[in-house]
């Protein structure tokens, strides 16, 4: 995490508060990539790895949908997550071309920690702010979001 915020300490000049957020997402998405990079896991990987420790037993069809990718792709990403022992197939019980898939107790071990990482970073990015003037952002943030529609899949 280092990296991003030497990077951060060189922003360009941000002349609105959109142009400041985007900057800010960025850093955390520099950092997201470098912890899972670090696991040697593509992002694609790392977010199926996350989907199906929250839903184990997902079908494929699924996981396409989710990651909006063709089959092929996840059959793909599947395989190459199976080959480290990161997650396995399992054939359905009612009906045995139906493949169920489980992360592995390693595939949820090497994402582990991914939540408090990107907490930790947060602490980092909002260094700055004292308690109030984090309530505050919070306070504007949600007025703002407030106003948007719902993000879609």
């Amino acid at each position: 995490m280092v990296s991003v915020l030497t990077m951060t300490q060189q922003a360009p000049r941000l002349d609105t508060p959109l142009q400041q957020m985007r900057w800010i997402g960025w850093a955390q998405r520099k950092a997201a990539e470098e912890w899972v990079r670090e696991r040697e896991l593509t992002q694609e990987q790392s977010f199926v790895l996350g989907y199906l420790q929250r839903t184990p037993g997902a079908i494929q069809r699924d996981i396409a949908d989710i990651t909006r990718t063709s089959a092929a792709s996840v059959s793909s990403l599947l395989q190459g997550l199976e080959r480290r022992g990161l997650v396995e197939r399992r054939a359905d019980a009612e009906n045995a071309r139906t493949k169920r898939v489980f992360a592995t107790d390693e595939g949820i071990a090497l994402i582990a920690g991914f939540e408090d990482a990107m907490l930790a970073l947060d602490d980092v990015l909002l260094a700055p702010l004292d308690a109030d003037e984090r309530a505050t952002l919070q306070a504007l943030l949600q007025k703002v979001t407030a106003e948007l529609p719902e993000p879609t899949r």
